[in-house]
């Protein structure tokens, strides 16, 4: 077969919130006579969509880059671009410090990719744009900030939906809103991505009709903060309305809320989340620790009595919801009283998943100026520990699902064995661990919604008989 003498590969790192970035390129990519192939060794162009959050996501990018870099003496490939976060947050200097990649462009670069990509191969790439705090490229107005014409990736999907999708997977992130107002002290990120904005209802609706028409049967809202939805449109209240009309898209089954902000979740969300049908059980929430006097220095809010209330007036309405989280260790200042606090909230809180990660300074946070930092072995010890508890209590936590009845979104079917896997509607996409599948399975596809019982558990992981 002949190649095509323009391809581009885009090689995704990070978030669910960088996947639809990277469908956005690819739909304008492609709109511009850009072949997409998978295998970036097969592409004329390896375009590297970055993650700028921590430390280990910068090395991992890095990695990326380098990787695809090797690729100009195996394959087909002739250029490599870096893109996304890293790429914004750093621009010039990620430029100098990495000579591997041909070019690294910013937001800014999304709407006119395939002119830049065009001159990468002539040999005239753009030069790298000097990094600045993306806020003050906003309005300081919230409700005049939707009609900025600062570039938001992942915005630009409502009216003539330049969006191609990079997999075939039965659920798709769907952007509600991009960039952060809060201020958390350990956190850069709104500093490259910029002050909140949510996206009108309409683009959020129609692009969710089009993931349908693809396929799609799952819809995964995805932003940095999706409890200050609509703020900025003037309406508090907005999630509630949307939701309603995303479930009600003919061929979606289920519709999915990440990344709820403790201090800004409202009762009447709430009460929405769990009387839409079709919105699932499922509470992605960022607590980030439990110890108060630790919380006020990372400028968030809450305690351990206050996440607990939280907790429980959700099991109250839904005793089956299942409820994620992240937390921080070795945060400047915390002590051994913090670690121990954090550790009777996991212990109440039964979580079905909580992610544990360790403190790294970031460049332009108040936490890089904090005074108390904690040695990086103390750190790793305190991880360990705080992981080691949490594998415990998950796996409890899945063993008493035993005897429930789920709804599973089948996912995967191993083509060797066919064995077949998907998620609960408690289970969120990538991290949250799988059902595996057994009984009779037969005609059952990816994309079908199975009803199962829960009969064992391996880890987080769910072993569930299909009720046929």
């Amino acid at each position: 077969m002949s190649v095509p003498s323009r391809s581009v590969a885009l090689v995704t790192l990070g978030c669910t919130r960088n996947d639809v970035d990277s469908e956005e390129l690819a739909g304008r990519l492609s709109a511009e006579g850009w072949t997409l192939v998978d295998d970036a060794a097969q592409a004329d162009v390896a375009v590297v969509n970055t993650c700028g959050f921590i430390e280990q996501a910068k090395k991992d990018s890095i990695d990326a880059i380098l990787e695809a870099s090797d690729l100009r003496e195996h394959g087909r490939t002739q250029k490599v671009v870096a893109v996304g976060c890293l790429a914004e947050r750093y621009g010039k200097e990620l430029a100098d410090e990495l000579p591997e990649a041909d070019a690294v462009l910013g937001f800014d670069s999304y709407a006119d990719m395939s002119s830049h990509l065009r001159a990468v191969l002539d040999g005239h790439a753009p030069e790298a744009h000097t990094p600045g705090d993306r806020r003050k490229l906003l309005p300081i107005s919230p409700v005049d900030r939707d009609a900025s014409d600062v570039a938001l990736p992942g915005h630009n999907t409502g009216g003539d939906l330049p969006r191609a999708r990079l997999d075939d997977r039965p659920w798709a992130p769907l952007k509600i809103a991009s960039g952060c107002d809060r201020r958390c002290s350990f956190c850069a990120i709104p500093t490259f991505r910029g002050a909140f904005v949510s996206r009108r209802p309409s683009d959020v609706v129609a692009e969710g009709r089009w993931l349908a028409s693809q396929g799609v049967r799952e819809l995964f809202l995805v932003s940095e903060n999706s409890t200050s939805y609509g703020k900025d449109l003037g309406d508090l209240d907005l999630m509630e309305a949307l939701l309603p009309e995303l479930v009600a898209i003919e061929g979606v089954e289920r519709v999915r809320v990440s990344y709820l902000q403790p201090a800004e979740i409202r009762p009447g969300l709430l009460r929405a989340m769990a009387s839409i049908p079709g919105v699932v059980p499922w509470y992605d929430i960022s607590f980030q620790h439990a110890s108060g006097p630790l919380l006020r220095r990372m400028r968030r809010f809450g305690d351990t009595d206050a996440f607990l209330s939280l907790i429980d007036g959700i099991r109250e309405r839904q005793p089956e919801a299942g409820i994620r989280s992240n937390v921080i260790l070795g945060f400047p200042g915390e002590t051994e009283a913090d670690v121990d606090e954090l550790e009777r909230f996991l212990l109440a809180a039964r979580l079905d998943v909580v992610g544990v990660f360790g403190y790294s300074d970031e460049d332009g946070t108040e936490g890089e100026l904090l005074d108390g930092k904690i040695d990086a072995d103390t750190i790793a010890e305190r991880v360990e520990r705080i992981r080691d508890l949490v594998e415990e209590l998950t796996a409890q936590r899945a063993e008493e699902r035993i005897g429930e009845v789920l709804q599973v979104l089948v996912e995967e079917v191993d083509a060797e064995t066919g064995e077949m896997s998907g998620r609960a509607e408690h289970q969120g996409p990538d991290v949250d661990g799988v059902t595996l599948l057994a009984g009779d399975l037969s005609g059952v596809e990816v994309g079908a919604l199975v009803t199962a019982v829960v009969v064992g558990t391996e880890g987080i992981d769910l072993v569930a008989e299909v009720n046929r």
